[in-house]
């Protein structure tokens, strides 16, 4: 094998796609895997703002902020099919990890259970808040469901997040 064969057969070839924002750090990410990431943590904050302001009595801004976060939701979902149909292959990206292919499916399993229920849950609470309460927002017969499901949908949002974070740590960083 001449030299230019044997160092091609050690260096991978470049991923597929776009690389991210994130791959100075450390990162093999492409950018639709690093907009996702950074979009689900970013929610967290607002999600605790939408408490806050739900318990000081700012029902209208709740409800927007709830209506963004949706939309977020939504927006991260669509980003990152385009990015993996479309642009990269993030198999390819996730096969130097030392946790390839267990792992790193496994916790890619575990995570899409939080992901998909969480859009479905979120969506559904929305949609019926939409529904039950009056314009402008306000405390209504509805609001003790809405509480339950509310606080399981943030549960899960924060579970989303915990598995999509140690996902993408796992298979693009480690």
């Amino acid at each position: 094998m001449n030299p230019a064969a044997a160092a091609a057969s050690i260096i991978p070839a470049p991923a597929a796609g776009i690389d991210g924002f994130l791959v100075p750090l450390g990162s093999r990410a492409s950018l639709g895997m690093d907009v996702v990431l950074v979009g689900l943590i970013a929610l967290l904050p607002v999600l605790a703002w939408s408490i806050a302001a739900v318990r000081a009595g700012r029902y209208t801004l709740h409800k927007r902020l709830q209506l963004f976060i949706v939309v977020a939701l939504a927006a991260a979902i669509v980003v990152f099919e385009i990015d993996v149909r479309l642009f990269s292959d993030w198999r390819a990206r996730a096969r130097p990890s030392p946790f390839w292919p267990a792992g790193v499916l496994g916790l890619l399993g575990i995570h899409l259970v939080f992901a998909i229920s969480t859009f479905v849950l979120w969506a559904w609470v929305v949609w019926e808040a939409v529904r039950r309460f009056p314009t402008p927002p306000a405390p209504g017969r509805h609001g003790p469901r809405h509480r339950r499901l509310a606080r399981l949908a943030a549960l899960d949002l924060l579970a989303t997040t915990v598995t999509g974070l140690a996902f993408y740590w796992l298979a693009f960083v480690a």
